[in-house]
Order: C-alpha cells, then sequence, then structure tokens
C-alpha cells in the first residue's frame, strides 16, 4: 500500500532536480524502496533524498537522455544497464566508497550485462510469472503460459504494460528464447497477443496497479513480477504464484551512477547505505522482492530462505533467462509490433 512521504523528499512521476551539497537526486521504480529508509539516510548523513519515479525502463531512459545532470543514481534493469553502458550513460563504481558492496551475493557480482560489475551493483531480484487466485482458477492449469489464453478465463487476465515481459514470456510460451530477435518469431509473438486481446481474454493492460486489484479479487490471472506477487500474496491467502514449466525472465535491477552526476559523493554514499544489511533487510521487507545482499538474507533467515517466491528454487532459476538488450533496429521491430498488439480491437 502506498504512503504519502514525508515533507524532507520530493516524490513525484516528473523530474524535479536539485543541486546542492546536501542533496542525492536518485531515480527509482514505483513503490521501490521502504520510505523510512530515506528518512533514516537524511537524519544519518544530512544529505536531503530527492526522488523521482518511473514505471517502465523504457520510460526512465528518456528521461535520462532528456534531463543530462538531473539524476545521480538510477535504478535500471540489467538489460538496460548493458543499453546505458553502450550509450556512456554510465559512471565506473569506485568500491572503496561503497565497502557495503561485500555483503553482494557472489554468483551476481560479474554479470555478462555489466562485466566485473564495475558500473553497476545490484539492489533486487526477482522472477516474471502468474499471480493467480486460487479461487478462481485451477492450479493445474497455470502450469504453462497457455493458462493466459485458456478461454475460462476469459475477461480475467491482467497483462504488464511492458514490451519486454509480454514478449518475453509469449516467446517462452511458443518454445523461442526471450531474447529471440528474428522477425518471423516476433510476428507470430505479435499475432499471439492480438489472439489474445481480440478474444476478449485480457481485461487490461497495466503495471503497479495491478497487484492491488489482484488483492481485491477483481482479476484471476496476473503477468507479475515475483516482488508484486509476494506483496498481494501477504495481504490476500486466496492467492498464489507460479514460473510456468516454459521457463521465464530472471532479472535483477541495479543501482547506477549516471557520468554526469552532479553529487558524485552523495551517490556513493546513498547506494552504500542500501548495502548496508539492515537496510537491505527493510528495503526486501517492505517491497517484498528477492535481496541480492547476504547480510540481510542472514538477518530474514528461514522466513525468507524458505518462501519460494522470494527465493525460487535452483530448477526454476535454471529454466529461466536474463534479458539481453534489443540494438536500435531489433528495437524498432519490437516497438511496432507492440503498437500493433495495443492497438488492436
Amino acid at each position: 500500500m502506498k504512503k504519502i512521504f514525508s515533507l524532507l523528499l520530493v516524490c513525484c512521476m516528473l523530474p524535479v532536480f536539485a543541486l546542492a551539497d546536501e542533496v542525492v537526486n536518485v531515480f527509482n521504480w514505483e513503490d521501490y524502496i521502504d520510505e523510512s529508509v530515506l528518512q533514516e539516510f537524511t537524519v544519518e548523513t544530512g544529505i536531503r533524498v530527492n526522488y523521482m519515479r518511473f514505471t517502465t525502463n523504457e520510460d526512465m531512459i528518456v528521461q535520462v537522455e532528456t534531463n543530462p545532470g538531473g539524476f545521480d543514481v538510477v535504478f535500471p534493469s540489467d538489460y538496460m544497464v548493458e543499453r546505458m553502458l553502450a550509450k556512456g550513460l554510465l559512471a565506473e563504481i569506485n568500491y572503496d566508497h561503497i565497502p557495503n558492496a561485500k555483503y553482494i551475493l557472489e554468483n551476481l557480482r560479474n554479470p555478462d550485462y555489466d562485466p566485473d560489475g564495475a558500473h553497476s551493483i545490484p539492489y533486487m531480484w526477482g522472477t516474471v510469472g502468474i499471480l493467480y487466485n486460487k479461487t478462481m482458477v485451477d492450479p493445474a492449469d497455470v502450469n504453462t503460459w497457455g493458462v493466459l489464453w485458456n478461454e475460462k478465463y476469459r475477461g480475467t487476465v491482467f497483462m504488464l504494460d511492458s514490451i519486454r515481459d509480454t514478449f518475453g514470456v509469449t516467446l517462452k510460451y511458443l518454445g523461442y528464447s526471450v531474447n529471440s530477435r528474428e522477425y518471423p518469431l516476433l510476428k507470430e509473438v505479435a499475432d499471439k497477443l492480438v489472439e489474445q486481446k481480440t478474444s476478449g481474454m485480457v481485461k487490461a493492460y497495466q503495471v503497479d496497479e495491478t497487484k492491488d486489484k489482484m488483492v481485491a479479487g477483481e482479476g484471476a490471472l496476473a503477468l507479475m513480477w515475483s516482488g508484486d506477487a509476494q506483496y498481494a500474496i501477504d495481504l490476500n491467502d486466496d492467492l498464489d504464484y507460479v514460473v510456468p514449466k516454459e521457463g521465464s525472465n530472471v532479472w535483477v535491477d541495479p543501482m547506477v551512477i549516471l557520468k554526469d552526476a552532479r553529487n558524485l559523493e552523495n551517490a556513493e554514499k546513498f547506494i552504500d547505505f542500501l548495502c548496508r544489511p539492515e537496510v537491505a533487510q527493510k528495503n526486501c521487507e517492505e517491497i517484498r522482492y528477492s535481496s541480492p545482499n547476504s547480510g540481510a538474507i542472514e538477518l530474514m533467515g528461514e522466513e525468507y530462505t524458505s518462501n519460494s517466491v522470494l527465493n525460487p528454487s535452483q530448477e526454476t532459476l535454471a529454466n529461466c533467462e536474463f534479458f539481453i538488450d534489443i540494438p536500435e533496429k531489433e528495437l524498432k521491430v519490437y516497438n511496432a509490433l507492440w503498437t500493433e498488439v495495443k492497438n488492436a480491437k
């Protein structure tokens, strides 16, 4: 449930930049931090957090490129880190100034999207799957992505208003990689999504609103990120989450510092603060995504490690793929096909 931020913070959908020795400009996802952490950082350091929010990676990078120097710390997803690196947007991390990075899990320290973690530090990670209402859906049906096209659930399916996630799971359903770029495969995906929409399966394409609507019982099935799913499950015992048998996307959302950041030292202090185990624990327990912080995991104990949504099995993860960034030429094809899907009647 969203809460009102204190007057110490500036929270808005559009950029409101600040430049001063005691300020750090932060651009993060909606509903993606424990607000008390921001207040604690300000009290401890005297640095005010100018906090701004985005809903998709694609919206975020437009804002970053349109407003050079406007942001210090940003929270892109893994494939978007790859794109931002290619565009020369990211500063190299000085780990001497971020000692709490030592708590990052070893298997997340040298990602393909950012070799040696030279420009990014993991903040949260998770999977993409299906949140479903057990009173409305036969659990046997949700072992496949095909349930999102199952006519039994016509008009009760929420889809993500996110091109990579929606195309990605449909690619997996059709037997392809989430990183497929060949036009015939992408066209097959678009046609499948158009079929889903025009047949009346889709209740809405949304992002952050969906979890609350599922809690309220307004839908039977929702394509959803694991943390939002866990948030909803915590509030409604009728809900459950699954990664279908065809596999899915596994992702990391790291913290980065922009090359043109105007408050570099404050940015480093902010990231180091978020890597502190007790702070990482607070954020994990508030937003319900998986933590990359070994110290936080130790503090949370069995309640965390026994939770299959937050801590999926190795078998599940082995069946998942990380997204690879799409070059500009192929991205135009993705976008054109996505427009076809969204405009389908």
